[in-house]
């Protein structure tokens, strides 16, 4: 399963669980699965065509409010190969942060510059590891059933990423000031 295009198994994860519109897989990869996977409309709407040209999904027009929607929901055919897929194993696990790249180019712009960007980094990892947080007291009330268990092993994840984030941009300032002293 070389260069897998995974958004088609991320919106199958997603019907997986229930039926939803374009909008509110976007909602769900902007807020539950932007700690590690995220998605545009520009991806979402052509890779539901595909997987509604190739038998895994299925449309129907509904209103709600007054307003039409289209909701997907996942066939047979799409729950197949999304268990096929999970079985598999992942083929890249990377991190990417334009904070570490900065930093490792950043002799240009000094130790300050560093600082900046380490407090900067740090802020934002204290705000989502709140969030998660957050989301581990409340899903921890459901872990009766599995697939909450599933969602709570990633959450935990995510707060012992942070927490270590944490503890590197604290073991980094002291480096710096240390570095700096000399």
């Amino acid at each position: 399963m070389a260069n897998t295009k995974k958004m088609d198994y991320v919106l199958l994860g997603l019907l997986s669980h229930e039926s939803m519109t374009g909008y509110e897989m976007k909602k769900r990869l902007d807020t539950s699965l932007r700690f590690f996977w995220g998605g545009s409309y520009g991806s979402i709407y052509p890779t539901l065509n595909q997987l509604e040209a190739e038998g895994k999904v299925t449309k129907e027009n509904t209103s709600s409010n007054g307003r039409e929607k289209i909701s997907y929901s996942i066939t047979g055919k799409g729950t197949e190969a999304l268990r096929e897929w999970l079985k598999q194993p992942a083929e890249k696990d990377e991190l990417r942060y334009e904070t570490l790249l900065k930093l490792f180019f950043g002799n240009a712009t000094g130790f300050d510059g560093a600082r900046e960007h380490i407090e900067r980094f740090e802020e934002k990892c204290r705000n989502e590891l709140q969030i998660l947080n957050m989301f581990a007291e409340s899903l921890s009330q459901y872990l009766e059933d599995d697939s909450h268990k599933h969602y709570y092993l990633t959450i935990r994840f995510g707060m012992k990423t942070y927490e270590a984030y944490l503890e590197w941009c604290k073991d980094a300032k002291i480096l710096i000031e240390e570095w700096e002293n000399k």
